[in-house]
């Protein structure tokens, strides 16, 4: 158990540090280590708590919380949430202590410019590998895109899509 822990640990600090742009961007890097490094859950099983996470109300890392829970209980949900969180807040004020101390450099908003499209693409690097892990059918390929253009185009609340995907997954349609 303290071997699985101290992985936790060490993984989870990681990708706190690699959560640049917001914390969806380490979901391929968290899947690849907890689904195919360490076989701790199947890519199916990692996707269903990805899902929870995002239906239950509070932070969208609560997947994070999970994990380690699933994997080690009340030791690993507390190893995995102090690693993840941990080591970025303390990035994060001293970036903006920098970030606000260099407001007025012209260098600041090419950064901000260039930041952008790499964290655009990590986060649809992200989307697309809990697709992969969730969609096994061509048909459930279709509703995954029906709804990600659905989410984008309109302005219908995420939780109502997520309430039609899960009628049309009790349905059995696209199994």
């Amino acid at each position: 158990m303290t071997h699985t822990l101290l992985a936790l640990a060490i993984i989870f600090s990681q990708l706190s540090l690699l959560a640049f742009g917001g914390g969806n961007t380490i979901l391929p890097e968290m899947q690849r280590q907890v689904v195919t490094v360490h076989h701790w859950m199947p890519a199916s099983e990692f996707s269903a708590l990805f899902a929870l996470a995002q239906a239950a109300p509070g932070p969208n890392l609560m997947i994070v919380t999970l994990v380690g829970w699933h994997v080690a209980g009340w030791a690993g949900m507390l190893v995995t949430s102090v690693a993840k969180f941990g080591p970025s807040s303390i990035v994060t004020v001293l970036a903006l202590h920098a970030w606000d101390r260099f407001k007025d450099r012209p260098w600041r908003r090419w950064a901000q410019l260039g930041l952008v499209p790499v964290t655009s693409g990590i986060v649809a690097a992200s989307a697309a590998l809990i697709a992969q892990a969730s969609d096994p059918t061509a048909i459930a390929w279709a509703i995954t895109a029906f709804t990600a253009a659905m989410a984008s185009k309109t302005r219908i609340h995420p939780l109502w899509l997520l309430a039609a995907g899960s009628l049309i997954g009790l349905t059995g349609f696209g199994q």
